[in-house]
């Protein structure tokens, strides 16, 4: 750690936590925003910029967090920060369910880019699980599974941006069906140059708030008897990811569906690597074998949580009970459900 909070009183620090957890609320979601003009001032689709742009964006501090914690020898507070992250943004995605009235939202977001990215997602959240279970084999600390993640991520945007160009499936169009091309762009009128450099600001202030949160998050974990799991899936995890709760209402409010969807489900995606970068910044060994258990836990929670939201992108569902999907519902209960466990 670099900071010394420890002659603070406890109460100074929640309040640093709740400051920081404010800065990136409120500029990441503008940091949001921005990445989403310039996504469609580049003429990258909706699906693919939920990944790579949007999803990058939101994730700053996310990767600020994890890779600090990592590198500060606090390996389970890194890991759970990453992968509750993960847990909390597909809830978020439930949550934004709940505005879109006339439909559901998996049935109105049909995009088959958004289906391929929920399917790497699968494949990556599985990658920690197997290296955990595998030898504890590291070259300079960095465990195999860490480079693999990286380039399977890389050639993975290749196929889906494929995808998403030139489909081979194609899902059918109905009339709560928003296609990609009808949803609204937004251009500030504003010099391209102009929107990058606002965005590069925004994104240091973002990071700037994800250091401290980190630090904030180690002194309450350490103060108040907080296993590293809870603080990192439920506190950090959660903080890091008010951006995209933001981000996902305001886009499904604006019509933009696939957007919503992409944002959360290529954000996740991105999320993960956020244990790779922390298994280079952990000094001590393989990272993914100083997960405790509970971490290992919330990782195939978000496997399971995935897989419901791909069955209802796969279902199609119109209508369910209080007027969201099964999947949105199944994802809000096994999140409660888990609870107890995370907190243990």
């Amino acid at each position: 750690m670099i900071l010394d909070l420890s002659g603070l009183a406890l109460v100074w620090v929640w309040l640093l936590f709740a400051a920081c957890a404010g800065v990136i609320l409120v500029v990441g979601s503008r940091l949001a925003a921005t990445a989403d003009e310039l996504a469609d001032r580049t003429g990258l689709g909706e699906a693919i910029t939920g990944a790579v742009l949007l999803g990058a964006s939101t994730s700053l501090p996310g990767i600020v967090t994890s890779v600090t914690t990592a590198a500060w020898g606090l390996p389970e507070l890194a890991s759970s920060n990453a992968v509750g992250g993960i847990a909390a943004q597909t809830v978020f995605l439930a949550v934004g369910d709940f505005f879109l009235r006339r439909t559901n939202l998996e049935h109105a977001a049909a995009s088959l880019a958004n289906m391929a990215q929920g399917t790497l997602l699968l494949m990556l959240l599985a990658l920690p699980l197997a290296a955990a279970a595998a030898p504890d084999f590291t070259i300079w600390s960095i465990h195999p599974a860490t480079p693999f993640m990286l380039a399977l991520w890389v050639y993975a945007m290749n196929m889906i941006r494929g995808i998403h160009h030139n489909p081979m499936w194609r899902p059918q169009q109905t009339d709560d069906t928003v296609a990609e091309e009808d949803q609204p762009d937004d251009d500030s009128g504003r010099g391209l140059a102009t929107v990058w450099v606002i965005f590069a600001v925004l994104a240091v202030v973002c990071g700037s708030a994800g250091f401290l949160l980190a630090e904030a998050g180690v002194s309450i974990s350490r103060r108040t008897g907080l296993g590293e799991t809870a603080v990192g899936a439920l506190m950090t995890g959660v903080a890091t990811s008010l951006p995209e709760l933001v981000t996902t209402v305001t886009a499904i409010r604006k019509g933009a569906l696939t957007l919503a969807v992409a944002g959360i489900i290529g954000g996740n995606a991105f999320d993960v690597l956020f244990l790779a970068m922390a298994d280079i910044a952990y000094r001590d060994g393989s990272l993914y074998h100083a997960m405790s258990d509970r971490s290992l836990f919330v990782t195939a929670l978000a496997i399971i949580m995935t897989g419901a939201l791909l069955l209802g992108m796969l279902r199609r569902e119109r209508h369910g009970p209080m007027g969201i999907g099964f999947e949105s519902m199944a994802i809000l209960g096994l999140y409660a459900a888990a609870l107890p466990v995370i907190l243990g």
